[in-house]
C-alpha cells in the first residue's frame, strides 16, 4: 500500500481566489482596491511587529496578499519560491 503524501501549500489557489498557507485557507475579497490595503495594512503592522499583538508574520502574509495584484511582488515570489525549492533539493541529496 502506497501512502500517499500530502503536500503542504503556500500561496494563492488561483480556482478559487484562496490564500492557502498549509491547511489554513482564507477568502480574498473581491475588489481589487480592498486587497492592496489590506495587504499594505498587514505589511505596515508587520514591520511593528516588536509590538504586542501585532507581529513579523504578518510581513509575509502582506506580500502575499499584494502578490496577487503586483506584477513585481508576484515576480519575487516567485524567485524566492524557486529558490527555495531548489535549495531544499540540494540539500536533500546530500
Amino acid at each position: 500500500m502506497a501512502a500517499k503524501k500530502t503536500k503542504t501549500h503556500f500561496g494563492i489557489d488561483p480556482r478559487t481566489r484562496e490564500i492557502v498557507v498549509g491547511a489554513f485557507r482564507m477568502k480574498l475579497p473581491e475588489s481589487r482596491w480592498l486587497r492592496t490595503t489590506i495587504g499594505v495594512l498587514l505589511v505596515c503592522g508587520g514591520l511593528l511587529g516588536f509590538l504586542p499583538v501585532l507581529g513579523f508574520w504578518m510581513v509575509p502574509l502582506g506580500l502575499l496578499v499584494l502578490s496577487h495584484d503586483s506584477h513585481f511582488v508576484r515576480r519575487q515570489r516567485r524567485r524566492l519560491a524557486v529558490w527555495w525549492a531548489s535549495r531544499k533539493a540540494r540539500r536533500n541529496t546530500r
